[in-house]
């Protein structure tokens, strides 16, 4: 219909159709549109009656009735809070959420306090978006000082106060601006800084207007990062955060041009919290090398982890450094963690003791709200002294995505972040010209009303979401229990939290200790309802309350990290990474949804997964693998993790369901393991080289522990099959010829005793293979090389520099074998390879090796060839099939020469890496230059 026509044209059939795109003018469309929206609500409710993942394994597993309703209904409206004319009600709506969380931060609102720098927070899009505004502010913050400076040169527009306007560095007596170093400009605290533009008016009346031109001829944002730094000799300036930070803090120092390089990690505690020592020695390092730092990060609730960084001791250290000299923000990325401060209680007061829940509910019905532990709240308190706040409410806050926000303590500093007006001062424009700070232009007004609207009916305090995360904190230390508890030296599996118990924190920790602190759990925690914890709870002392128990489970923030190991069938412990990660990732993908064709409905629960790299979690990673009884390689360890949400799962027995189906896949993935990593004997297949000598090379399989090794063996065919042998290559000397085992051998056994063994020769190629010779009697005459090829055993990365073989075989016959350093890898052989070597660094004579040596196996490198640089390579196996060997620019064929090197191999012929190929510790054989002859494989 139209509002111009009563009834549109019949025959307008085009324009009908158009109009069917919206609700119309008149509401034309609306019975049509109300009847779709019930549609949906009706298919949101058989969905969750037919399967909803109560425990919630991800951030945001559910949102808010509240801010559906803010969401929904101004959607339809579709405001852009760009600006106040585009969004006159969502705009006020953002003003009150910035307000309100910046009350909950503990920040002054209040305007008559101006002992308390006037705080300000708006909505972004989500918390990525708000650490890069924050790191813009703390760029911009840094070279304000600089951009000043240099508008007070002479003829500069500032030149005239340069004799009289004085300022007080960080750590010294005041003295006038002019004077003060490159490095004094650097570290002026944020609130000296903060205050120039208001002393510049009130000292010299010198105009925002007039300022704001200053700063468009000298700031930052017009000449350049790099300018500044030219112009007063600037090096490189830090920012510091934990090795756990989240993925935006690289990005955001990448396009705000300080370079993720500079953004410098700090280590992490057994706990994956900022390690203070670490974060200290940074800090002396920086200031004893005049090393300017914008911002240390103090991650409030790591998004992997749940930790929260210990806060008081971060602002101890600033405090510290800058009486040195050294000062820099300290921002708060509480984009996890910041909703959890409506749990701290009104007037609390670090030191306080917060008592355990004591309300019971009869049935199966109740649910405790738990508080937080001590340390986490005083952390979470001081966040009221930080300089900016990340906070999701579309993570804790349960509000529908898009919603993040930034709160600043000092509102002056978003002033620094905006291109209509970007001087420092207390009202140089309106309340409501909120669109013009930081990053986005157009935003939803919908984002900003479910936030405000949940914020509201909710309530920021301990009696509205403070009450929700608190019943959710008791979820998550019940989970905790069953991570911690669930596994018994009985099981065919152990489950360990990344946390650990209070038992094993303790001094005199003793694994006795910790097994009577894992069975108390299973007795008067795990074995019982809520309403029961509580009860008997009432009739313990206080040292050995359930309660309190449970309050030291888990993480800071409601989020679970846990991994798992497998034992074999006598009980031991598997200790290799890479198979306890094998055993992770297989039960992770039966409870995940990784594709499209999976099926939700047919997963009993949900978690998720993440690596704990090695050089990012150090000595974490490396006493939870000790904890997992796995051995402390160079390996990363895959970790799972459950985000904790709910406040339903503990309603009766439902979390004993959701342990039962994980302790069913835990079984079921723990015999695939043990058959991977089974030793008994099995047929093995080997490459045949040369005739003089005979040498096999075993085709090795990392996924399987039978086949995991790299070998090499001088053997002795019988007279018959050698005889055999030679005629086929001389027939087709470019042929692939195969010794298969007909018999189930161990290579273990067989390597060390030397034993004989039966086997048949083959010819492969197309489009059969060929049998060469029946079973024969196989003879070892030596073991070149016999390398276990575990994941303990392998480097950390592949050789940059060059490609490494073993090299073996007779003087007049030499064969080559890559060197497997890790995986995935490829095999690369050839026989007959033509070698000219000369002495010391190739500008020796003419040198040939002795067979001595070549029994040794020296290591051969292919130079000025970068492995790394190719690796992984093409799988035979993958989609392309083998389009190595038809590939005629593939560096490893026939006629191809090469400049290589050729040491002695410093390891054992048995003895594994891993540093099998650090070649600058090895003696140096020669150099010289290397043809393949002959087809390599």
């Amino acid at each position: 219909m139209s509002i111009y026509n009563d009834v549109a044209p019949e025959e307008d059939e085009s324009h009908q159709i158009i109009s069917s795109y919206f609700l119309g003018p008149k509401a034309e469309n609306y019975e049509f549109f109300k009847k779709n929206i019930i549609e949906i609500l009706d298919g949101q409710k058989d969905a969750r009656l037919d399967y909803f993942p109560r425990d919630g394994g991800h951030m945001c597993m559910d949102v808010s009735m509240p801010s559906l309703f803010g969401y929904f209904m101004t959607m339809i409206y579709n405001p852009n809070n760009v600006s106040i004319e585009a969004s006159p009600l969502t705009t006020v709506a953002e003003i009150t959420v910035g307000d309100d969380l910046c009350k909950m931060f503990g920040y002054n609102t209040d305007p008559e306090k101006t002992d308390l720098p006037l705080s300000w927070g708006h909505v972004v899009c989500g918390g990525s978006v708000a650490n890069l505004e924050s790191v813009w502010v703390a760029r911009n913050l840094k070279f304000y000082p600089l951009s000043i400076r240099s508008a007070m040169k002479e003829n500069g527009p500032l030149y005239f106060i340069a004799d009289s306007f004085r300022v007080q560095p960080c750590g010294g007596s005041e003295k006038h601006f002019k004077d003060l170093t490159t490095w004094e400009l650097l570290n002026l605290k944020p609130s000296t800084i903060l205050d120039i533009p208001e002393r510049l008016y009130s000292q010299y009346h010198i105009a925002p207007g007039f300022l704001d031109l200053v700063l468009k001829q000298y700031g930052v944002q017009s000449t350049s990062k790099t300018s500044l730094e030219k112009e007063f000799g600037v090096g490189e300036i830090k920012y510091l955060v934990s090795n756990t930070r989240h993925y935006s803090w690289p990005k955001a120092a990448a396009v705000t041009g300080i370079g993720s390089d500079r953004m410098i990690g700090v280590q992490v505690d057994h706990g994956a919290r900022v390690d203070l020592e670490d974060l200290r020695e940074k800090l002396q390092q920086s200031l004893d090398q005049k090393e300017a730092v914008y911002a240390v990060v103090a991650i409030i609730g790591s998004t992997e982890e749940g930790a929260v960084d210990p806060l008081r001791g971060i602002l101890k250290l600033r405090e510290e450094f800058q009486a040195k000299g050294l000062s820099f923000l300290v921002h708060g990325d509480g984009a996890w963690g910041g909703y959890f401060c409506s749990m701290l209680p009104r007037d609390f007061e670090p030191g306080q003791e917060i008592s355990l829940p004591s309300e019971k509910g009869g049935g199966a019905g109740f649910v405790p709200d738990a508080s937080l532990r001590a340390d986490t709240q005083e952390d979470l308190f001081m966040l009221r002294e930080v300089d900016s706040i990340t906070v999701d409410p579309h993570k804790a806050a349960y509000v529908p995505y898009p919603a993040g926000a930034l709160c600043y303590r000092d509102g002056r500093m978003r002033y620094l972040v905006t291109w209509t007006a970007p001087v420092i001062s207390r009202g140089a424009m309106t309340e409501t010209s909120i669109g013009v700070f930081g990053i986005e232009g157009s935003k939803p007004g919908a984002a900003v009303m479910a936030t405000w609207f949940s914020n509201v009916c909710i309530g920021l305090g301990p009696d509205g979401y403070g009450k929700l995360l608190g019943e959710v904190t008791f979820t998550c230390s019940r989970l905790s229990a069953e991570w911690a508890a669930m596994s018994t030296k009985e099981d065919a599996f152990v489950v360990v939290p990344l946390n650990e118990l209070p038992s094993e924190l303790a001094k005199d920790s003793t694994p006795e200790k910790v097994e009577a602190e894992k069975q108390r759990i299973r007795e008067e925690i795990l074995q019982k309802t809520n309403t029961e914890i509580v009860d008997e709870d009432e009739n313990r002392p206080k040292d050995r309350k359930a309660l309190a128990l449970l309050r030291a489970l888990g993480s800071d923030l409601n989020i679970n990290a846990f991994s798992t190991n497998w034992r074999y069938e006598n009980g031991d412990l598997n200790d290799e990474v890479e198979e306890a990660n094998y055993f992770n990732q297989r039960v992770i993908q039966r409870l995940s949804v990784d594709s499209p064709e999976d099926d939700p409905v047919q997963i009993p629960f949900y978690l998720t997964s993440t690596t704990f790299v090695i050089h990012e979690y150090g000595e974490c990673v490396q006493h939870f693998k000790k904890r997992l009884g796995l051995y402390a390689d160079d390996v990363d360890l895959t970790v799972m993790r459950n985000v904790v949400m709910s406040p339903w799962p503990t309603d009766g027995r439902f979390i004993s369901r959701l342990i039962g189906e994980f302790r069913k896949v835990l079984d079921e993935e723990v015999k695939v393991c043990r058959e991977r990593n089974d030793v008994s004997p099995t047929q093995h297949e080997f490459l045949l080289q040369g005739t003089d000598k005979v040498f096999i090379i075993h085709f090795p399989m990392f996924y399987l522990e039978k086949h995991r090794h790299q070998l090499i063996i001088e053997i002795k065919l019988s007279d018959v099959a050698m005889k055999e042998y030679a005629e086929a290559k001389k027939t087709d000397p470019t042929a692939t010829f195969i010794l298969k085992s007909v018999e189930d051998i161990a290579l273990g056994p067989l390597v060390s005793s030397k034993n004989s063994f039966k086997a048949v020769i083959e010819k492969r190629g197309s489009p059969d293979n060929t049998l060469i010779s029946s079973t024969s009697s196989i003879t070892i005459v030596s073991v070149i090389k016999d390398r276990s090829l575990k994941g303990r055993y392998r480097d950390a990365s592949y050789p940059s520099r060059f490609i490494p073989f073993y090299l073996y075989g007779t003087p007049e016959n030499l064969h080559i074998d890559h060197i497997l350093t890790r995986s995935p890898n490829i095999q690369l052989s050839a026989e007959n390879i033509r070698l000219d070597l000369r002495s010391g660094n190739g500008s020796g004579g003419a040198t040939a090796l002795s067979a001595d040596t070549l029994a040794k196996g020296p290591i051969l490198c292919i130079d000025g060839i970068s492995e790394a640089s190719m690796q992984p390579f093409q799988s035979t196996d993958g989609p392309l099939g083998d389009t190595l060997a038809s590939d005629s620019n593939f560096f490893f064929r026939p006629g191809q020469k090469f400049h290589v090197s050729v040491y002695e191999d410093g390891k054992g012929s048995n003895e594994p890496g891993p540093g099998i190929v650090q070649v600058e510790k090895l003696k140096l054989l020669g150099k010289g230059e290397m043809v393949l002859r002959s087809e390599g494989r």
